[in-house]
Parts: C-alpha cells; sequence; structure tokens
C-alpha cells in the first residue's frame, strides 16, 4: 500500500530539520500518528499541518491521508488538522 510509504520515505517527504525532530509512527484509518520530541516541535507541526497533509498526499496520491495527530514526547496527544 502507498501509505507504507511514509515510513521508508519520511526525510524525503517532510525534510531533513523536521525529520530529525518528528517521527511516524502509524497510520490507521486515513491517520497519521506522529510523535515530536519535545513540545515546541509538537506546535511546529501541528501549525504545520495543513502544509504536511498537502505534501503528503500529493507523494502518496490524494486523499491517502486525511489528518494528522501529533504526540509530543512521553505520549502526550493533542487533536491535529483534521481529526474528530
Amino acid at each position: 500500500m502507498a501509505i507504507g510509504g511514509v515510513f521508508g520515505r519520511w526525510e524525503q517527504i517532510v525534510g531533513e530539520r523536521l525529520a530529525a525532530h518528528v517521527r511516524p509512527e502509524r497510520v490507521e484509518n486515513g491517520e497519521l500518528v506522529v510523535t515530536a520530541d519535545s513540545p515546541s516541535w509538537a506546535t511546529q507541526v501541528r501549525a504545520l499541518a495543513p502544509q504536511l497533509l498537502r505534501r503528503l498526499n500529493g507523494e502518496l496520491g490524494d486523499g491517502a491521508v486525511q489528518s494528522v495527530r501529533v504526540r509530543g514526547p512521553g505520549g502526550a496527544r493533542r487533536r491535529g488538522i483534521g481529526e474528530r
């Protein structure tokens, strides 16, 4: 499935700087769960979520990823863009 490409090409898709601080954890029902290594990076990813969704869907196919859930260090969780 194309969505598996998120893990193998993460750095290419999101860029070296973001990939150094944020990693993909899993994809379930169109939701990508990512973990940031600090609260400030988690905030940054939440702000970039619309751009991230566009980039992911451009690489993987339109609608492959419908929402992004961002977790901070230690598993802290907040709702992401597109999440219900």
